[in-house]
Parts: C-alpha cells; sequence; structure tokens
C-alpha cells in the first residue's frame, strides 16, 4: 500500500515539472524594461488596506454632510466595493478615459454640472449595456423616456446608444429635475428612482435633502456610488490603482459622413468609405439593422476612423508621456 502511494506522489510530480517545462518552453511574454518595472511594482505593492473618508466632499457644489455616522459610512462602502472589485474599476477608468471629455464638453455646454459625468461610470461602465427593465445605453434610459427628450429609437435606429445625443438628453432630464428641486444631489436621486418618487419620499418624511432620506437599497447607494467614482477617478493612486496613461484607452481620431438618404447595406456603405462593418459598428452601435429606410430622410452624421487609426501603435501616439501614472505625476521608476 504504502509503495503505492509512493508510486503515485513521484508520478505526480513528473507530471507537473513536464507540464511546467512545456508550458514556459512554448509560451514566453515579452515585456520591455518599463513593462517589467510596471509589473514588479504591481507585485511588491499588492496589499489590502482600508480607505480614508475625506473630511471635505461634495457633489455638484453642493456640500456632503461628511460628520454624519450613516454618510460617512454610507460613502465608505462604496469606497471600499469600487477600489477592490478591481476587474471592473480597471476597465471602467481605461474606457472613461476614451469618452469623458465627451461628456465633459456637452454637460459643459448644457449647463450642467460636470460631476454628472460619473452617473454613466455607475449606470453603465461606459457599456452599451441593456438592463433587465430594457433601460439601455451610456446613460441607461427606458425607451419611453429617451423618446421624451429627443431620441429616436425605432427597429433601425437606437439613439440610446448615441453618447452625444444621448448625454444630450440626460442633461434635459437633470435639468428638469433640477428646476423640480433646486438641488442637484436629489436630481442625482431623482436619475434613479424618478421625480415623482424622490418628491414623495421628501413629502412623506418631511426632509429636505438626499442625506436625510430613508429610500430603497438601491438610490440609497445612488450617489454615495457616484461620490466614491469620483474620489477614485480623479486620484487613482490613492485608492491603488496604479495605471500608466498607455494602460488606458485612448480617443479614437474620426470624421464624420452625412446620410440623409436610406442605405441599401450598411456593410457596403463601410467598405466603400475604406472601413469595415465591425469599425462602423463599434463607432456608431445606434445604428441596428444592416440596412436604412429612412423614409423621412432624416440626416444622420455616421463617424468613420480617419486612416490608420484603427491601428494600436497609431492610438499609442495620442499619449506624450505614456510612463507618467494617469491623474498624477509619478513615473513608473519613482515608485517607492
Amino acid at each position: 500500500m504504502g509503495k503505492r502511494i509512493l508510486i503515485a506522489v513521484i508520478s505526480v510530480v513528473i507530471i507537473v515539472v513536464v507540464v511546467k517545462l512545456f508550458v514556459f518552453s512554448n509560451y514566453s511574454i515579452q515585456v520591455s524594461k518599463s513593462d517589467a518595472a510596471y509589473f514588479d511594482a504591481s507585485k511588491r505593492f499588492y496589499k489590502m488596506f482600508t480607505v480614508k473618508i475625506p473630511e471635505r466632499l461634495d457633489f455638484a457644489g453642493e456640500q456632503v454632510p461628511i460628520d454624519k455616522f450613516y454618510v460617512r459610512e454610507g460613502l465608505d462602502r462604496e469606497l471600499l466595493v469600487n477600489t477592490f472589485w478591481h476587474s471592473n474599476s480597471i476597465l471602467m477608468f481605461k474606457r472613461a478615459y476614451r469618452f469623458m471629455p465627451i461628456l465633459d464638453s456637452i454637460l459643459k455646454a448644457n449647463n450642467v454640472p460636470t460631476d454628472f459625468k460619473y452617473v454613466v461610470m455607475i449606470e453603465s461602465g461606459f457599456e452599451n449595456v441593456t438592463s433587465p427593465a430594457g433601460a439601455s445605453g451610456f446613460w441607461q434610459f427606458m425607451t419611453a423616456t429617451g423618446k421624451q427628450y429627443g431620441l429616436e429609437i425605432n427597429a433601425e435606429i437606437d439613439e440610446r446608444y448615441h453618447v452625444e445625443k444621448a448625454t444630450v438628453a440626460a442633461c434635459k432630464y437633470l435639468k428638469a429635475a433640477y428646476a423640480r428641486f433646486n438641488n442637484w444631489t436629489l436630481a442625482a436621486a431623482s436619475y434613479n428612482m424618478g421625480t415623482d418618487g424622490v418628491s414623495e419620499a421628501l413629502k412623506t418624511q418631511r426632509a429636505t435633502n438626499y442625506y436625510d432620506l430613508y429610500l430603497n437599497k438601491e438610490t440609497q447607494r445612488y450617489v454615495y456610488r457616484i461620490l466614491a467614482l469620483k474620489l477614485i477617478y480623479q486620484a487613482p493612486v490613492a485608492y491603488g490603482f496604479y495605471l500608466r496613461n498607455i494602460d488606458l484607452y485612448p480617443p479614437i481620431p474620426t470624421y464624420s459622413v452625412k446620410v440623409d438618404s436610406s442605405v441599401a447595406n450598411w456593410c457596403d456603405f463601410a467598405i466603400k468609405n475604406k472601413s469595415n462593418y465591425r469599425i462602423l459598428k463599434e463607432l456608431n452601435p445606434w445604428i441596428l439593422k444592416y440596412s436604412l429606410t429612412n423614409k423621412e430622410r432624416k440626416t444622420y452624421n455616421v463617424k468613420l476612423p480617419i486612416s490608420g487609426s484603427e491601428n494600436y501603435s497609431v492610438l499609442m501616439r495620442h499619449f506624450k508621456d505614456i510612463e507618467v501614472l494617469f491623474n498624477d505625476t509619478l513615473q513608473i521608476d519613482q515608485i517607492r
């Protein structure tokens, strides 16, 4: 019996050694000196700590009452969740770099505080997802609400997936909510539970602000999630996110082609314009079908990539200081 066990153990050891030799002889990851330093730092600094709660914080210029224990603990929860949900947060920050300038410019143009760009992070993580309830796009509009605020939604076109137009629609909603509450924080909460829901809660509980309301679990966490992602995104290194500029997803240089008639086949359209359907859909996710009827002869601006911009090496030219850490001034070789 003992001999059989010994033989079995030796066999397992031999198999493990052979597999390791096979793996390392057939696969090798080529890394630069910079990459080697970066990943070495990631191993040395991978430690778990709690997060620091700031003593002062505001949302859209409105002060957060950090001194109240339930506010502090609510923020603490969302900071911990988003700090240590590494894969999700890192992907969000990578994608955000591509789209944040678009959101910033549209929010500013519509006189809506730019803190609302963090709503997209918690609503969709910069993915054109559809919720079980049917809310779609970066801003997660329901069909009826999207149409109410000017978005075209039908079998061929869904502008909830059009980042610029959906952001304008969100601005219209938020400004209407602000006009009702005269408070941006309550407007943010209403984006989750509706203006009627917020009004009813304020009236029933005889409260005057979001932080003193007792709400459903999702809305109770909603503004704290926005605040947490604002804090982490603005100072990622402080929360343990050592992303280099080169790790981010840069903007894709594009030009627009006006379409004011029907399109028999979007695949042919893309090829005619020296692109392909895959890239066309990446840049214009609001196009749903392979063709466009367009009986009303509406005008659409279709984005196409500037020649060569689909290549990773070309996109990386966007970054001047590739070794500098995102939203910080540190470089990899300065990490201690």
